[in-house]
């Protein structure tokens, strides 16, 4: 009982990174590219240009919106592998260490989508929705890009962290990795 009250508390623990490290995220990106958040997140979400008391508070609830759910996702595939692990703190070692995978993992794959979208999408060209009357297009479409990423990334952490979780059960990869610290 006592495993599954420590799996439930990652998962809150990880719901609550993800919802943070989306409102980061988009603050980083809402400087890259502002049109990007009042010419299509607003809409998205239904929100009014800066309606939580201006433009960087409603990006962050914009982040934090779009993210909680897939930490919460993350957490709860991770938590439930994690229960098949006898000792407590070794199920605790190894999804904090299969979370931090999966968040590297999408912080990469969000650098990745910087590089991409800035130094060959706006050359090339998108077939996505632009919105009209835009100022900077490079800037819109270098955000689209570390957005769309950043969602594959998390993706590929999700199933990283899965295949090490997995893996670490059977203890072939845990005596090659350092204890977390």
């Amino acid at each position: 009982m006592k495993k599954l009250g420590i799996c439930i508390g990652l998962v809150c623990l990880t719901t609550l990174s993800a919802g943070i490290y989306g409102m980061v995220h988009d603050q980083v990106t809402y400087t890259i590219s502002a049109e990007y958040f009042t010419k299509f997140k607003y809409e998205q979400f239904g929100f009014e240009p800066g309606g939580f008391g201006g433009h960087r508070p409603t990006v962050a609830i914009i982040g934090f919106l779009a993210t909680w759910w897939f930490g919460l996702f993350i957490g709860s595939v991770f938590g439930v592998l994690g229960l098949v692990f006898i000792e407590r703190a070794r199920l605790v070692s190894v999804i904090l260490r299969a979370v931090r995978l999966a968040f590297a993992l999408t912080a990469i794959a969000g650098i990745a989508g910087f590089l991409y979208g800035r130094f060959s999408l706006i050359h090339t060209g998108v077939t996505w929705w632009l919105p009209e009357n835009l100022m900077d297009k490079a800037a819109f479409i270098t955000v689209g890009s570390i957005h769309n990423f950043g969602y594959a990334g998390g993706l590929l952490g999700l199933l990283s962290g899965t295949l090490y979780i997995v893996a670490n059960r059977k203890g072939r990869i845990s005596r090659h990795l350092p204890a977390p610290s």
